[in-house]
């Protein structure tokens, strides 16, 4: 257990402040449409902190530095990717995606692929999101358990407490007021870190005389395809994440949707930049130590105790957050799509409140039944099932609109998750299961879409 007074301290103090700005910020939730939407009032900020609360999470922080200690400037491909990711969604998804007035992306979908592919693409979608939770939790038990000596047993059981409570008393309002809280912290975190990483290695010059230029400060030093591969990967993520875009459906207007998508894209690359410069110090001083704990040791052997305790409030609650966004994800698609046509009257907050519990305790139990799974595991299989499911239909029904085909689409919806199970399970296939799920969706839908164009051009000849 880390004992410093300074740290425990800043450590307390910080993660009290921040889980106190979500409460507050959760002030006006009245009803299930101001706790899943914010009731459509949220300004750009507020979107942006919403879709950054959850996106920039451990792999934007620890995640990138272990990454730039084994490969260098690659590492940075997570946090640019999540940045291209976001440019994307401002400038050709968010205006017609918050135009439509809709709560999840399978209704969505549903408006151009017809109603019959809503519950299937909501149920493999919340099933992708409820992975990612048990990921977090996974990921908070472990910064528990290193610092104050918890079991992992502890340790997820008190990460859940915490998600539970930013979840229930937050909604949207408290997910967008912490996203901001914790991108204040994570940004102080990582450029005084960094910073002092670049003065400490010698600057430029010491970097130079270190490492070579290929792979160290080469963004495909890792590997042209894995690089690609990672942007692949987060630009479908994002856009295929009912989070996110439910997000973009709490703002105000579709202006305010773009800016926040805008905002996000903005902020969240440097990052990057911050903690690939810790990474590379601890590759240079370091050189034998676990990557793993390159982020961590820096924090607790080079910072002022009371900044590393800021810095390490601030690491947990970047996961408590992401699973509290993921969580109301997954409670909003089960009430909006699996349960659309049950009517519950005036205890509508309750039951949306009850599901987001739900999805909690659930996955804290099986997070105490694998708690020896490994975090990035779980994440592949999450990104695989929610992508594969609805970045196709969703791209096809903004881009295409009445032109799609909601046969095709329905087919896409189920053979592509499916796939990604089928791959994911037999160990058998080479390269991500996301991308040999979007490959067969995109077969299924090409396949129907294209017999239904000759067959339209046949009865138009006839």
């Amino acid at each position: 257990m880390h004992r410093e007074p300074w740290f425990l301290f800043a450590f307390l103090a910080t993660l009290c402040l921040m889980l106190g700005l979500a409460v507050a910020g959760a002030g006006s939730v009245r009803g299930h449409t101001d706790f899943t939407l914010a009731g459509r009032r949220a300004g750009h900020w507020k979107v942006s902190g919403a879709i950054m609360g959850t996106l920039v999470g451990g792999a934007s922080t620890v995640g990138t530095v272990q990454l730039a200690f084994l490969f260098g400037l690659s590492a940075w491909w997570f946090t640019l990717g999540a940045g291209l990711a976001c440019l994307f969604l401002g400038l050709f998804l968010a205006r017609p995606l918050r135009r439509r007035g809709v709560e999840t992306i399978p209704e969505f979908i549903a408006r151009d692929h017809g109603e019959r592919v809503r519950k299937a693409a909501g149920l493999f979608s919340a099933l992708g999101m409820f992975i990612h939770v048990v990921a977090q939790l996974l990921a908070a038990a472990a910064i528990l358990s290193s610092l104050f000596g918890f079991s992992l047993k502890e340790g997820a059981l008190l990460a859940a407490l915490l998600v539970a409570l930013v979840t229930w008393r937050g909604g949207m309002p408290g997910a967008g007021t912490l996203g901001l809280a914790k991108l204040f912290f994570l940004y102080l975190t990582m450029i005084g870190a960094g910073l002092l990483a670049y003065r400490l290695s010698g600057g430029w010059s010491g970097l130079r005389e270190s490492f070579a230029p290929f792979p160290w400060f080469s963004l495909f030093g890792h590997g042209t395809a894995a690089g690609l591969s990672d942007l692949v990967a987060m630009l479908v993520g994002v856009v295929s994440t009912q989070t996110y875009l439910q997000a973009v459906f709490s703002a105000r207007d579709e202006q305010a949707a773009r800016k926040g998508a805008l905002i996000s894209a903005a902020l969240i690359p440097p990052l990057g930049l911050f903690g690939i410069s810790v990474g590379l110090y601890m590759r240079q001083s370091a050189p034998t130590m676990d990557s793993a704990r390159a982020l961590p040791e820096f924090l607790l052997h080079h910072m002022h105790p009371g900044f590393a305790g800021l810095a390490f409030a601030a690491l947990l609650i970047a996961a408590v957050a992401t699973a509290a966004g993921l969580t109301l994800g997954v409670g909003t698609t089960l009430r909006g799509d699996l349960l659309a046509a049950r009517r519950f009257g005036a205890q509508e907050l309750l039951v949306m409140k009850a599901l987001t519990l739900g999805v909690v305790l659930l996955a804290l139990g099986l997070v105490l039944l694998n708690l020896g799974s490994a975090i990035m595991d779980w994440s592949f299989l999450s990104m695989g099932l929610r992508g594969a499911t609805l970045c196709l239909p969703l791209l096809a029904a903004v881009f295409l609109g009445a032109r799609t085909s909601p046969s095709g689409g329905a087919l896409a919806v189920l053979v592509g998750p499916t796939t990604v199970i089928l791959v994911g399970l037999g160990d058998m296939l080479p390269g991500p299961p996301l991308f040999w799920g979007l490959g067969a969706a995109l077969a299924a839908f090409a396949l129907v879409w294209r017999r239904e164009r000759r067959l339209r051009k046949n009865d138009s000849l006839s």
